[in-house]
């Protein structure tokens, strides 16, 4: 079974940065659009960032255009997300998706998920 795996979430103060990180467990992901979504306690997920492997095409939310940053490492088979000047608000579970098909804002036209990494951000 692939798995995609999150690291690098924690505690951090408004304002403050973490990146989170994605590898797979077992294939390789190069002609997938991936993703990042969260999702705080009470609300369904959202979507936060995706790119395509190829020509490392990239969308935003509008909530984090200018200060999350989404990007792909081919040599190490792992996607990123960047996070600036993060806010209270910020405070969810952030999970990572692969999709075969199109790069999406929509959860269900992903096909795998890693099982999510919590990021809490303290005023």
């Amino acid at each position: 079974q692939v798995q995609l795996v999150e690291t690098g979430g924690g505690l951090v103060q408004a304002g403050g940065s973490l990146t989170l990180s994605c590898a797979p467990s077992r294939r390789t992901f190069s002609s997938y659009a991936m993703g990042w979504f969260c999702q705080a306690p009470g609300k369904e997920r959202e979507f936060v960032a995706a790119i395509r492997w190829t020509y490392s095409v990239t969308y935003y939310a509008d909530s984090v255009k200018g200060r999350f940053t989404i990007s792909r490492d081919n040599a190490k088979n792992t996607m990123y997300l960047q996070m600036n000047s993060l806010k209270p608000d910020g405070t969810a579970v952030y999970y990572c998706a692969a999709a075969a098909q199109l790069m999406s804002v929509m959860p269900d036209q992903y096909d795998y998920w890693g099982q999510g990494i919590q990021v809490t951000v303290s005023s």
